[in-house]
């Protein structure tokens, strides 16, 4: 079935707009208009897109998506910016969804549910960090309260484990590390077990009709080692001392410090994904703001422009030698990651930081 929106075409109409149509959000024009360069996050997206090879989701929904989207809440912005205190300690967090197999689950007061978790074809640059199965504990009814717990399937001859949550359950979500037996059980087969067993208990002669719990969802916390997501415990921001020193060094240079005003400073940039047509697998941020520098440099660097001693020896030249020697230019200085939240194309979710994708800061170089 073809896809609603190639993603040929969205990009090639992402790329003619105008920054200052796209900073005021209006309609993407369909006309013959000079080209921008690409968007770094979208060039990292486009292998994940609707139309590229295996892709055969559908829309995300129920329980795992409401648990990814308070994931993404606690660990990022509304901008898409991590937050310092997001606590995850890696850049990637993949969702699985298991499939079930077996007859009917209900059997009187008990429901008995196999599950199997498939984790073929996980990219190499994906390092396993830990791997943790979520599911509810406790599930109220009109009557009656269903009780649940897990177990896991080391082989079918062998006898069951009965999981134990690794802490008291968070917003009545429980979390059970399943990570030794992914590294030393079932690794090699590439898949994960499980039996879902809940018990329904309420009152004497309380009755609901059989309700099917939700599945339990594993959550795989991944080191993805490819170029241009954040590392492993990436600082924010970075504060570099090792520029600008030439301006202290000449006599008078910063004696007129206060007396120029610069226009050289960040614009926004913003990009919607609904116009994109992407909004029904970017989960969130519904936009990227990327921002760009724009603006004259003054003739006098100050040392909290941050700019290289090239750039300070550029603008004297420009200034005291040549003129045709053209002066620094306004460029970014220091950027942030984006958190992505997105459907992958097996019908998984998966959150991503992608590393120096938004412009926080300018400079003269």
């Amino acid at each position: 079935m073809a896809m609603p929106y190639p993603f040929t075409s969205l990009l090639l109409l992402l790329l003619v707009v105008p920054l200052s149509q796209a900073a005021n959000q209006s309609p993407l024009p369909l006309g013959s208009l000079p080209a921008v360069p690409t968007l770094p996050l979208l060039q990292a997206l486009q292998t994940r897109a609707p139309g590229s090879p295996g892709w055969q989701a559908g829309p995300a929904s129920g329980q795992p998506l409401r648990y990814m989207l308070n994931l993404y809440r606690r660990a990022a912005d509304r901008e898409g910016r991590p937050r310092r205190s997001r606590g995850l300690g890696t850049n990637t967090v993949r969702l699985v969804q298991a499939s079930s197999h077996g007859g009917q689950p209900w059997a009187g007061r008990w429901y008995l549910q196999a599950l199997t978790y498939h984790m073929e074809g996980q990219p190499e640059a994906e390092h396993l960090l830990r791997a943790t199965v979520v599911y509810l504990p406790s599930l109220s009814l009109a009557r009656s309260r269903l009780l649940c717990a897990l177990e896991l399937v080391v082989a079918s001859e062998a006898p069951r484990v009965l999981l134990s949550p690794t802490a008291r359950p968070r917003h009545g979500w429980a979390e059970v590390d399943v990570t030794p037996y992914l590294v030393l059980g079932n690794s090699s087969m590439g898949s994960l077990a499980l039996r879902h067993v809940c018990v329904r208990a309420g009152r004497a002669g309380g009755h609901d009709a059989p309700v099917a719990p939700g599945h339990p969802f594993l959550l795989l916390y991944l080191n993805d080692t490819q170029a241009g997501l954040a590392p492993l415990a990436a600082e924010p921001h970075r504060h570099r001392r090792d520029t600008g020193t030439l301006a202290h060094d000449l006599p008078n240079y910063l004696r007129e410090q206060g007396g120029e005003k610069s226009d050289c400073s960040l614009r926004p940039f913003p990009v919607s994904f609904a116009q994109l047509g992407w909004d029904h697998w970017i989960i969130a941020p519904h936009r990227y703001n990327p921002r760009y520098c724009k603006g004259t440099c003054p003739h006098l660097l100050r040392y909290d422009y941050h700019a290289p001693n090239h750039a300070v020896v550029q603008s004297f030249v420009h200034q005291l030698v040549d003129a045709s020697v053209p002066r620094p230019s306004c460029v970014p200085y220091r950027y942030s990651p984006i958190s992505v939240l997105m459907i992958e194309r097996n019908g998984g979710i998966l959150y991503k930081e992608y590393e120096n994708m938004i412009a926080e800061s300018c400079t003269c170089r």
